[in-house]
C-alpha cells in the first residue's frame, strides 16, 4: 500500500481477468500464427486455454511442452511430457531452435 492505496503491477494474476483489448490482441496474434507452442503451462486458466482453442478452432497446429496433464492436451498434434528449461536447451544445442 502507498498513501493508502493498493499497489499492483501490471501483470495479470491467477484468477484475474486479462483487460479485453489484450485479450483481443493475444486473439489477432494466434490467428495470424503458423503454430501455437505452450510451454510450461496446464492452460487451466481460461485465458489462456482461450488462444489454445482458438489456434485449433482456426486450423493452426497446437504443440504442448509441460510436466503433466494439460487442459488442452486433447487439442494438441503434439504434446511433449519434460521440463520445459531442458528440453528447450537440448533442442537449441542440436540446433532444432534458433
Amino acid at each position: 500500500k502507498c498513501n493508502s492505496r493498493l499497489m499492483k503491477p501490471d501483470v495479470v494474476f491467477f484468477g484475474d481477468n486479462l483487460p479485453p483489448s489484450r485479450t483481443q490482441e493475444c486473439l489477432g496474434r494466434v490467428q495470424g500464427s503458423d503454430a501455437l507452442l505452450v510451454v510450461g503451462s496446464s492452460l487451466m486458466v481460461f485465458s489462456a486455454f482461450r488462444l489454445a482453442r482458438a489456434a485449433t478452432e482456426n486450423s493452426i497446429p497446437l504443440a504442448i511442452l509441460n510436466i503433466g496433464e494439460t487442459r488442452a492436451d486433447q487439442l494438441a498434434r503434439l504434446k511433449v511430457e519434460g521440463i520445459a528449461g531442458q528440453i528447450l536447451s537440448e533442442l537449441v544445442e542440436g540446433g532444432h531452435l534458433p
